[in-house]
């Protein structure tokens, strides 16, 4: 059910904070206090990212830092991946660790590094009617999620946060996209979009605790199963290689990417709050 990526879209900005969203509006932004005619950085990043606040609150303290312009692209990882192997972005940063070191093993990228982690969380109504509450597995309780043919809500989009989800589905054995349009729904949408979507089905769904904090519309949907490795989800920051791609701006790349891994930037991220809560934890590789 893939059109409901198109049926739900109206809902899409209600269910974040406004201020996070009035900056942001469409799919990039562009920060400047550089030069006049200073090619910008162009950053992919994932919406994950955007949704929680997290860009907007560091772009400033980047720009400000080093005068360099940022042209942020707002995709879900596949799509930042899928920018980064044509070259129309200098450096990304998303959350699929083991399609970063691909993208670097493949001589598509120079390097990556560890930035900052939060934790998938599974959400869902709260009169829980697949009894996912107190299980001691993500696996266990998406099974039980499909053995009760309960209401779940995908973003269905090859984000970050969809891979981990497929992932989950897999460690349990069933393929839920042969019910797709049935109990299992595809909203082929961003985090809020199909958080949006949840709340109207009173369903479950798949996120991260970052935007979880930042998502305004939460309606009868409480967090049903958070903890564990399997829910760690690691951000990274990988720099494309400019001799696939001599335009690059190479220079502002590295210096981004320095930065964000530097004191600084992990200041930044660790000072990031929702509510007085963190939504990321600093971990950098330097």
């Amino acid at each position: 059910m893939r059109e409901l990526s198109a049926i739900f879209a109206v809902r899409a900005l209600h269910g974040l904070k406004c201020g996070m969203l009035a900056l942001l509006a469409g799919a990039a932004i562009t920060l400047s206090v550089a030069s006049a005619g200073e090619r910008p950085l162009r950053l992919g990043i994932t919406t994950t990212i955007e949704n929680s606040g997290l860009l907007a609150h560091l772009l400033p303290k980047f720009t400000g830092t080093t005068g360099i312009k940022v042209h942020a692209i707002v995709r879900g990882t596949g799509e930042v991946l899928r920018a980064a192997r044509t070259g129309d972005v200098d450096v990304f940063l998303s959350h699929d660790a083991a399609a970063e070191r691909a993208f670097v093993a493949a001589g598509h990228g120079l390097s990556r590094r560890n930035v900052m982690f939060n934790h998938f969380i599974i959400v869902g109504p709260r009169d829980d009617p697949a009894r996912i509450r107190g299980l001691s597995e993500a696996r266990l309780s998406f099974a039980r999620i499909a053995g009760a043919r309960a209401t779940f809500v995908s973003r269905g989009d090859d984000s970050g946060t969809h891979r981990a989800e497929r992932a989950i589905w897999i460690a349990t054995g069933l393929d839920p996209t042969k019910s797709s349009g049935g109990w299992y729904l595809e909203a082929g949408a961003g985090s809020g979009s199909t958080l949006n979507v949840a709340v109207g089905r009173g369903a479950y769904a798949f996120t991260n605790s970052g935007t979880w904090l930042a998502f305004g519309n939460k309606g009868s949907l409480v967090i049903l199963f958070a903890g564990g490795k399997a829910l760690v989800n690691q951000y990274g920051v990988t720099l494309v290689n400019p001799k696939r791609f001599p335009r690059l701006n190479e220079k502002a790349a590295k210096r981004f990417a320095d930065w964000i891994t530097s004191a600084k930037g992990q200041a930044g991220i660790a000072g990031f709050r929702i509510s007085g809560r963190r939504a990321f934890i600093p971990n950098a590789e330097r």
